[in-house]
């Protein structure tokens, strides 16, 4: 895996090892939220008025309802995610005002959690929650390994529950859609980072690499996609009969018109992101895969029609914070220009997306507008 991390460094990362994993280094990176903590000191836009939003919301004030064990098919998938959220949400209020109440808040949540024992629906939707609050819990872990009250006894007790809980889940793709995967692999990487597994980390990346080709099509590879565990044997229909065939489609564009698209193609970039930090370049050697399909599903939701290329024609009227990461890396860091997705942010993201809905959770506040390069954090 060394080797391999050093093939794919991107221009300023990190090299990681098992020895070495860079904290916080998930979704976020340290740099990355001192920019934004100085964005919303000087009032600055969006960063101010989407930190105003969370410090009003539900979120900032939520306390602990930890379980031993989650039925993903009842109610406790709704407590386990909301809690996952608000864990992650007081984190980074803590982080950008330094007010003890918010790292107790959170601390308090993450605690109440470690005594979790498994998932009891005995279906593939325990994977996908796992993957959803597996990843929300992750970056809110990463961002309190840091304070000192729970730093020594926390972060290890933590560390032995993603292991005993999350690692069964995860550790299998699921065989529905490959959202549900993606979603695992997100899943997966930010939890192997927290827990410093370079065995997992390698294996996540791995799977991504397989999972990528099978979900987000590129004429350049073939006349249909690789065949992939729970395809059927039949491209054509795992990918709900899409008239055409072309770059940026993606396994689930003509499922439901963008809304689980949605889910897949921003865990599929915060997999990403999280591999980036830690110095593995996914972003670089998937650039034309991601930047189609954000360009296609973006001007299809800009335009209010699938392009012909699904039975029905009128996309989804769901919006997520699906996009910020993505976009950030290939525009800000990159240059690439993508005007369908920064027309789409401004206009319908920012404006309509809920900030918290499962595994995408307060993108906008954390990755919008971050600088190319590294001295330009500092």
């Amino acid at each position: 895996m060394k080797t391999l991390m050093i093939l794919l460094l991107g221009t300023w990362a990190t090299v990681a090892s098992a020895r070495d994993f860079i904290h916080p280094g998930g979704i976020n990176s340290a740099a990355e939220l001192d920019f934004v903590k100085g964005r919303i000191k000087a009032g600055a836009q969006p960063w101010k008025g989407e930190f105003d939003q969370l410090r009003a919301s539900g979120y900032a004030t939520r306390t602990a309802h930890g379980l031993r064990n989650i039925n993903s098919d009842g109610k406790d998938a709704e407590v386990s995610r909301d809690d996952a959220i608000a864990a992650y949400a007081q984190s980074l209020l803590w982080h950008f005002t330094g007010e003890e109440v918010y790292a107790r808040g959170s601390i308090s949540i993450l605690n109440s959690w470690t005594e979790l024992q498994g998932f009891t629906a005995g279906s593939d939707q325990d994977r996908l929650q796992a993957g959803w609050i597996g990843s929300v819990f992750a970056s809110a872990a990463e961002v309190m390994r840091g304070h000192p009250d729970w730093a020594a006894r926390g972060v290890p007790k933590f560390q032995g529950m993603f292991k005993r809980a999350f690692y069964p889940q995860l550790k299998t793709a699921s065989g529905w859609n490959g959202n549900v995967d993606l979603t695992q692999i997100a899943a997966l990487m930010a939890i192997a980072v927290f827990n410093e597994d370079e065995d997992q980390f390698s294996k996540a990346i791995v799977r991504l690499k397989i999972r990528n080709p099978a979900y987000f099509y590129l004429k350049s590879e073939g006349p249909l996609p690789p065949a992939i565990a729970g395809d059927g044997g039949d491209p054509q229909a795992f990918w709900s009969n899409p008239k055409s065939w072309v770059d940026g489609l993606n396994q689930e564009t003509c499922r439901d018109n963008g809304h689980h698209s949605q889910f897949g193609l921003g865990s599929a970039l915060q997999a990403a992101e999280i591999a980036w930090h830690q110095g593995v370049d996914v972003y670089g050697e998937n650039q034309q895969r991601y930047t189609a399909a954000m360009e296609l599903l973006a001007g299809q939701f800009l335009s209010g029609s699938m392009k012909g290329l699904c039975k029905d024609d009128t996309p989804t009227s769901n919006r997520y914070d699906a996009w910020e990461i993505g976009y950030n890396h290939y525009h800000n860091r990159r240059g690439i220009a993508l005007p369908n997705t920064a027309k789409l942010i401004v206009e319908q993201i920012r404006a309509r997306a809920p900030r918290a809905v499962c595994n995408l959770a307060f993108n906008m506040l954390t990755h919008s507008g971050l600088p190319k390069v590294p001295h330009d954090l500092e």
